[in-house]
């Protein structure tokens, strides 16, 4: 996928040279992403301001931040739910040739249809033409995979919120895309049940090997399950932070807690130079 807006963004930024290593290969339909000059105004509001970044396929990389730094607008062009008002997003194949990314969303809010099954509702992820039969033993092994197999026959209503959230990732999975974002889909849940699904989406983005995008406003989430953090200050990259730690990570570790310290001296910075 290309999309050029009305200027096009020349030259080339060091922070396309960005990349980390990782353990974990990246799967077959990873998609890469490069973002040139991203702009995206709203009226005389500039949210984006000339962004430029490179996520190699199969990375997970978290974008944080204080609230209304464009972290959210980000994750809509990426999804092509928003348009720029200028510069270039193209998603790339392992070859490096622009591709059209299988790109899935999962939201704060579940957002569930009641009157659907567990499984019917996972089968949604793969849209209309797929036949009914075929449509449920996919949700179902991918229910499998986010630890609900026992749940397909219940209705939303009698879930958990964690299983619901566990519901929505199942059903953005079931096409088994190549973009994964993100937008603070654990921002509701009880503290130990956080910790559980971030486990879980750390395991399951390590099996199937997607590229995921997550925002969120928890750095210590974003230290634990990213390879790299991105942090934004109004519409700008103010801080690009590889993590060099092997997943799964372990809660506890000073070396996390020391970036964590990082990072929100970053966005506690944002805040006191206005």
């Amino acid at each position: 996928m290309t999309i050029i807006a009305h200027e096009r963004f020349q030259g080339a930024s060091d922070e396309f040279e960005y990349e980390t290593d990782r353990a974990t290969p990246a799967g077959t339909g990873a998609a890469a992403i490069t973002l040139r000059g991203l702009e995206k105004s709203f009226g005389g509001n500039r949210v984006l301001r000339g962004i430029n970044l490179h996520i190699p396929a199969g990375q997970f990389v978290a974008v944080i931040g204080k609230s209304g730094c464009g972290k959210s607008t980000l994750l809509r062009i990426l999804m092509g739910l928003d348009e720029p008002t200028s510069g270039e997003l193209h998603f790339e194949n392992a070859d490096g040739a622009d591709a059209e990314a299988n790109a899935r969303i999962v939201f704060q809010e579940p957002r569930l249809l009641p009157w659907l099954s567990v499984a019917e509702n996972v089968a949604v992820g793969l849209g209309d033409g797929v036949d009914k039969r075929i449509a449920l033993r996919e949700a179902e092994a991918v229910l499998g995979e986010v630890q609900l197999a026992e749940k397909a026959a219940e209705w939303p209503a009698r879930l958990s919120g964690g299983q619901r959230q566990r519901v929505a990732l199942g059903r953005a999975l079931v096409s088994k895309p190549g973009v994964l974002a993100l937008d603070e889909p654990l921002g509701a849940l009880d503290a130990l049940t956080r910790i559980s699904m971030q486990e879980l989406l750390n395991r399951v983005w390590r099996e199937l090997g997607f590229t995921a995008v997550l925002v969120t406003h928890d750095v210590s989430e974003a230290v634990h399950l990213a390879d790299r953090v991105i942090v934004l200050e109004e519409g700008r990259v103010a801080l690009d932070l590889a993590i060099p730690y092997p997943h799964p990570r372990r809660y506890g570790n000073p070396a996390l807690a020391e970036l964590e310290g990082r990072l929100l001296a970053a966005i506690l910075r944002t805040d006191t130079a206005h």
